[in-house]
């Protein structure tokens, strides 16, 4: 129960609702203990008629009807209430499964880009799906039948001592065998469970990325390859789950046994008495049957109970190395700090903690605010890298990134975020409407500021063209546009922000030369008064900035205005020159 310490607090906030489930839970228990003594008194009264000589028929068809009403109308009212029980203590577990998801979701996005570089995703869907429905079963189910099973024993087990001691106790006498025998299975189902759950966030992730990866797979024709490991991998969990389903199996059968047995005892001890005339009336051994069903499935239930809390501890822990996991980016400041966009680097490293490349090495650069800067250099320069420590994806590994002079970390990391309207070199977009996708940077545009973004960002024209326009829904990731329009989405979601900060991350990739002059026309217009990093392999998206800076191994390499640096012998003039000869050829 250790790991599931965490949902005490659940429990404490919804201890009103829960307090009445227990009342309703014994009250419901109590109407169903009036059902065995009057079947008792209902065989008596017919043991009574058969043996008097001058037997009622009226007065035995009068009783009868008394009795009889009463078990129907005491059995309505226990299933009336057992409704209520459910209906609260199981509504207590869907509240609790409501926020406990919500907090898990919460806290995945707090998590920094590391967290999510060790971890893959179908486990973390599989964490906060399955793993939170087994502790659900704990938070409910559980719960209700542990009250209810210590309900029914705290009332029939002196019930029955007090009809008939020696029958008590030798109809009593299978039950903690078979408790044992449960628990002894229960301890083998949490270790298979354990093993299914882990298993089943394998199967998550694979199957996450097989389908997001279905591009590759059917462009590399290797369909039967991933035919047969997923052959593989649903055999192996054949194999886990019948393993555990055959331990499971087991439950049933020892509660059928228990009722043979107990029911056998009943019958021969209490016909003994009967006999030895030590009990009254053949309706007390009815009376006990129906004592030992009443208490068979609360005590098989002590076995399942107690292998739904060691599911639900396994999955609880699952959920808390998750839970316990410290976001790297910490919010440090609660007030509101308002971004203007100078940026400033001063002598910044940064080594990635998952790879340990130091993709910057002591890099410096001073932005004003309203300023463009162009980033240029090869692949794994660290261009990318810059875009990441403004936006406090990551901290540095040393100096210091300073906005508006002030160290990045003393900003409200809320505040700084939503001043700046970033383009990842990676458009992704959400499986929604184009409308919606362009309003994630703006949730209250309307359809006018849409459409004017859309526009500048050179999309517009290919949006109107499908059959429903900008309702028109993408597929996962965007996959129903081709990549130039998944970026020029993109870029219209951050001009529609306004930011004060513009980060491009070689968002012009997959545009052609023509549609590129006309986007980067538009972007200076937008971006007058703002401050805007361009991360890009083009002189063309480079050559209108302000600074341009020539990244080397996370160095600066060469720096200045597109002028300065055509004049001068180094990458940029090599690049330009190449650039200029293909585009006139």
């Amino acid at each position: 129960m250790k790991e599931l310490k965490y949902i005490n607090k659940y429990f404490k906030k919804y201890k009103a609702k829960l307090l009445i489930g227990i009342i309703i839970t014994i009250i419901a228990r109590i109407f169903s203990l009036v059902m065995p003594p009057y079947i008792s008194k209902s065989i008596a009264t017919v043991e009574q008629f058969l043996k008097a000589e001058n037997p009622d028929k009226d007065a035995l068809q009068s009783t009868l009807l008394t009795y009889i009403l009463i078990i129907i109308g005491s059995a309505l009212l226990s299933a009336f209430f057992t409704f209520l029980m459910r209906q609260t203590i199981i509504n207590i577990s869907r509240y609790i499964e409501y926020d406990l998801k919500n907090e898990i979701f919460r806290h995945y996005e707090n998590l920094s880009l590391n967290f999510y570089k060790k971890n893959r995703t179908g486990d973390l869907m599989n964490r906060i799906s399955e793993d939170v429905n087994q502790v659900r079963m704990y938070a409910g189910p559980a719960v209700m039948y542990s009250i209810q099973t210590f309900t029914l024993f705290v009332c029939v087990v002196p019930i029955m001592f007090y009809k008939s001691p020696t029958m008590a106790f030798y109809c009593l006498v299978p039950l903690p065998f078979l408790s044992f025998l449960i628990y002894r299975i229960s301890k083998i189902i949490h270790k298979k469970s354990t093993v299914v759950q882990q298993y089943l966030s394998t199967l998550s992730t694979f199957s996450q990325e097989t389908f997001s990866g279905i591009f590759v797979i059917k462009a590399y024709g290797i369909e039967p390859r991933i035919n047969r490991e997923s052959e593989i991998l649903a055999e192996d969990g054949r194999q886990k789950s019948m393993d555990l389903a055959r331990v499971e199996a087991w439950f049933m059968p020892l509660m059928t046994l228990l009722i043979g047995i107990s029911s056998t005892i009943a019958i021969y001890i209490g016909g003994k008495q009967y006999i030895d005339g030590e009990i009254a009336t053949v309706g007390i051994i009815a009376e006990f049957i129906i004592y030992i069903a009443m208490l068979t499935w609360p005590v098989a239930i002590v076995g399942w109970v107690t292998s739904t809390v060691q599911r639900a501890e396994a999955s609880q822990k699952r959920i808390n190395e998750f839970l316990n996991t410290e976001p790297q980016i910490r919010n440090t400041v609660s007030a509101h700090t308002p971004v203007r966009g100078k940026v400033e680097f001063r002598n910044v490293t940064f080594t990635y903690e998952d790879t340990n490349i130091t993709a910057l090495k002591n890099l410096s650069f001073t932005l004003n605010h309203g300023e463009t800067l162009a980033i240029i250099g090869k692949t794994g320069s660290g261009k990318s890298t810059i875009l990441d420590l403004i936006g406090r994806l990551y901290d540095v590994t040393e100096g210091e990134i300073r906005i508006d002079d002030t160290p990045l970390e003393q900003l409200n990391l809320y505040d700084l975020r939503k001043a700046i309207g970033a383009v990842p070199q990676e458009a992704f977009l959400f499986s929604d409407s184009i409308k919606n996708n362009i309003k994630f940077g703006k949730s209250d545009a309307t359809d006018q500021e849409i459409i004017e973004a859309a526009k500048r960002a050179e999309v517009h024209k290919n949006i109107v063209k499908f059959t429903k326009k900008y309702d028109t829904v993408l597929g996962e990731r965007g996959i129903t546009l081709s990549g130039g329009q998944k970026q020029r989405v993109s870029i219209a979601r951050a001009l529609i922000k306004d930011p004060e900060i513009y980060l491009f991350d070689d968002c012009l990739s997959a545009v052609d030369t023509e549609t590129e002059e006309k986007i980067l026309k538009n972007l200076h217009k937008a971006s007058r008064q703002k401050t805007t990093i361009i991360v890009s392999h083009r002189i063309s998206s480079a050559r209108n900035a302000d600074k341009i800076i020539i990244l080397e191994n996370g160095t600066v390499a060469q720096q200045g205005t597109h002028n300065q640096l055509i004049n001068t012998e180094g990458h940029y003039k090599d690049l330009y020159l190449s650039q200029l000869s293909e585009k006139e050829m």
